[in-house]
């Protein structure tokens, strides 16, 4: 009898490439995550969208910050915080300094399918505090008290001025413009980003080293203001290390000649170079035992 032959179709089909990726797709009803193609076929770091696609799997709440990631994750702190600049710059990542009721300050971190969509729920308004009673008319507030009433609301609203700057952090912002056009700063944004500025180069770290590092790895677009992107740079990256102090020489101590032994009388003495004593020399010492 003749061999035995099967019809079945083979695994491949007809219309499979012939190299390159083939998907086994399986219909997933739970348990899933929908990532854009715009983020997934991001290039650059591998690190960058894995911690993205992570993130997007996350139910709301959950802890997303540095120490977070890095339990999750086998890369350290390093990449981990490269990974979220990256992610805040080119517009999926966003974080809020908010202030709370009670005048804590926290931030709150929001996520993008697509960068610059909907910047999320309004963070919820504090509870009104209950007002005083008010003080009967015939008792007016004493002059004296009125006089010298806070204003805090006044002063906290008032723009931070250039003028009261470190003149030496203002060059360095100014000067970033020459590297990257895009970097574009107004008075109040270089303002802001001054006392930062001045951190670091209090921390040993020069104008053309700060530049650089400000300057480096920006993306192609920037989806948010320049001076967003800064302030998380200068705000999330740790300062260096404080160079090591230098030990003070001593340049007023004489210095302590060597012990010679003299070749008239074998007594040590001290010298630069070997010889004879002081006494020998001067024809009083006394003649060693031949």
């Amino acid at each position: 009898m003749a061999d035995p032959q099967s019809n079945a179709p083979s695994r491949t089909g007809a219309g499979a490439p012939a190299s390159g990726v083939i998907h086994v797709r399986t219909r997933l009803t739970a348990g899933f995550t929908v990532i854009s193609n715009a983020l997934a076929q991001r290039r650059g770091s591998a690190v960058t969208v894995g911690v993205a696609a992570y993130v997007l799997s996350l139910h709301d709440g959950s802890p997303v910050s540095i120490a977070a990631l890095c339990e999750h994750f086998t890369e350290g702190e390093i990449l981990i915080s490269r990974a979220l600049r990256e992610l805040e710059a080119a517009g999926y990542l966003e974080r809020r300094r908010e202030r709370t009721s009670t005048g804590q300050v926290r931030t709150r971190t929001f996520f993008h399918d697509v960068p610059g969509g909907d910047p999320g729920p309004e963070p919820p308004e504090p509870p009104k505090t209950r007002r005083p009673r008010e003080q009967p008319a015939s008792a007016p507030v004493p002059r004296q008290a009125a006089e010298h009433t806070p204003e805090p609301a006044a002063e906290a609203e008032s723009p931070a001025s250039l003028a009261d700057a470190d003149p030496r952090a203002v060059a360095v912002l100014t000067t970033l413009r020459r590297v990257d056009p895009r970097l574009i700063l107004s008075a109040q944004e270089a303002a802001r980003l001054a006392p930062a500025v001045s951190e670091w180069l209090a921390a040993g770290v020069d104008a053309p080293r700060l530049t650089e590092f400000l300057t480096a790895g920006l993306p192609d677009r920037l989806r948010t203001r320049p001076a967003g992107i800064l302030a998380f740079r200068l705000r999330e990256t740790p300062l260096p290390a404080p160079p090591p102090l230098r030990s003070e020489r001593v340049t007023d101590r004489p210095t302590v000649a060597r012990f010679q032994t003299c070749d008239g009388c074998e007594r040590a003495f001290r010298a630069p170079d070997p010889g004879r004593c002081r006494d020998c020399r001067s024809g009083n010492g006394v003649r060693a035992a031949g």
